[in-house]
Parts: structure tokens; C-alpha cells; sequence
């Protein structure tokens, strides 16, 4: 049975190829755009593709957004939150205004835009949101502590969401993409400035290499747009899918740490307890 995605960031990335995915398969998508000339583009893929000109930072035009896109396209299926961007940057380096927008974009729109889709599935007693985290929202790397802060938010929520409407039929799934050849580390990424030399040993390096690897990840996007869309349609999807041998990998290794300090300093946990 065809269903009805809404896909925030269709114009590039994940949002793209999940889009053009799933109208392969034969559903309605409609998806978010931030100028014209990506809404004309995105509608030339085919009669079942349809864009809305919205900034989810915007989050007074969400609601209503949502609204006319129910009054004639009928009930949204599945909601992917997509839109999002990277803040590369030493903490100490980054302005409070740089987390603000980072933050902005990347929780709060998607929280919006869940809060204007649960009413009609919850009325109907179905649907599944598919949350874009990233392995970065489990493991962490120096030079990411923004964009990290915005994904363990979003994995948080996604997951104390879940918990909150499965009970009314509705699903929700955290993504947790590794390094995919999307534009991420490329134009879509924000950079801070340097200022401290203390940080130049540690952090240099992997800014180098981020900038000259981008385009040549490990993962195929057009790949992760064919897991995402199996999990959109399973009736029984998992709380969350890492994407990439690479986000299986880190995500591994930060759970066989975090068991190690756990045993580690167990006694000193226990005993904290009253008595």
C-alpha cells in the first residue's frame, strides 16, 4: 500500500535520496525546500512529488504547513526529519550563538515538526517519524561538541518519544548514519575559526582529513535511502538502525567503554545508595 512521506531537506543528502526512494516504490512525498528553484526541481521527479518552500527553524509555519499538506494530500504516513547540518568546531573556539543555531536546526525544527504530525496519527492510530541522528548522537569525536550535543538530543527524544506513543500505534526510529558521501563535510558544514594553538595538535589533524575525505566516505547514500525505506514500511521497525560498517564499529567501541567504566567504578556507584 503507497503511503505518504514527509521528508524535511529533500534539496541534497539523505532527504534526497530517501525522496526519490521512495517515489521509485510508488509513494506520495512531500518534501521541505528552502528556495523555489529546489521546489520546481524536486516536483520534476514525478507527479507523486510535491515540496513546500519551509525553514524548520521557522517553527511558527510548521503547524500550519503540516495542515494544508493533510487537507490535500490526506494523512502523512511517515514524517523523516532530515534537515540538519554540522558545527565543526573546538568548544572554547565556538560562540554560544553558533550552539544556538545548531540546536535550532537540529532539535528544535525536528520537535516541531513531530509535535504538528502527532495529533493526526494519533487520531488515526498509526504512523511512524523517522528521527536522521547520526552515530554521533552515541560516539563522539573532538571538534563536533555542538553538532554532538544536537544528535544525543535528538536520539534522547526520539527514543523517550517512542516509549510515549507506542501504545497509540506509532513508531518512531533513530537513524544513526556513520560517514556517508553526502554533502555533510563538504558545503554543509560550518566551521569555526581557529584561536587557541593549544587545541592544534589534537584537532588539526582531523579537520584536515575530514575536509579531504569528504565525498569519499565509506557509505553509499542511495544505500541508506534502501534501508530507510525498509524500515518505514516494517510493522515491527527497530528503535534505532546504525547505517555504515563504520557507525557499527564506533558505536561498538563506545559501548564495550562505557561497560568498562561501569564495572570499573561499580562499587562506588552501589555505594551511594541510602542505607
Amino acid at each position: 500500500m503507497a503511503k505518504t512521506f514527509f521528508i524535511t531537506g529533500v534539496s541534497s543528502g539523505f532527504g534526497r535520496a530517501l525522496a526519490k526512494a521512495a517515489l521509485q516504490d510508488g509513494h506520495v512525498v512531500v518534501g521541505s525546500v528552502r528556495k523555489a528553484r529546489d521546489k520546481e526541481a524536486f516536483e520534476a521527479l514525478g507527479p507523486n512529488a510535491h515540496a513546500v518552500i519551509l525553514d524548520v527553524t521557522d517553527t511558527a509555519q510548521i503547524g500550519p504547513a503540516v495542515a494544508g499538506i493533510e487537507a490535500r494530500l490526506g494523512a502523512i504516513d511517515v514524517l523523516v526529519n532530515n534537515a540538519g547540518y554540522g558545527h565543526e568546531g573546538i568548544l572554547e573556539e565556538s560562540s554560544i550563538d553558533d550552539l544556538r543555531r545548531q540546536f535550532e536546526v537540529n532539535v528544535f525544527g525536528a520537535v516541531a515538526m513531530i509535535q504538528a504530525v502527532l495529533p493526526a496519527m494519533r487520531k488515526r492510530r498509526s504512523g511512524h517519524i523517522l528521527n536522521i541522528t547520526s552515530m554521533g548522537g552515541i560516539a563522539t569525536f573532538p571538534g563536533l561538541s555542538y553538532y554532538h550535543g544536537s544528535k544525543f538530543a535528538l536520539e534522547g527524544i526520539s527514543e523517550t518519544l517512542g516509549k510515549e506513543v507506542k501504545d497509540l500505534g506509532i513508531k518512531v526510529t533513530a537513524i544513526e548514519p556513520g560517514g556517508f558521501r553526502t554533502d555533510w563535510a563538504g558545503r554543509s558544514m560550518v566551521r569555526a575559526e581557529r584561536s587557541i594553538a593549544d587545541y592544534d595538535a589534537i584537532f588539526e589533524p582531523i579537520r584536515k582529513r575530514r575536509i579531504e575525505f569528504s565525498g569519499r566516505q565509506t557509505g553509499d547514500p542511495e544505500k541508506a535511502a534502501q534501508a530507510m525505506l525498509k524500515v518505514a514500511l516494517s510493522d515491527d521497525p527497530p528503535a534505532h538502525l546504525l547505517l555504515g560498517s563504520d557507525a557499527v564499529r564506533y558505536v561498538e567501541e563506545k559501548l564495550a567503554s562505557l561497560q568498562a567504566d561501569i564495572a570499573a567504578w561499580k562499587p562506588v556507584s552501589l555505594a551511594t545508595d541510602a542505607s
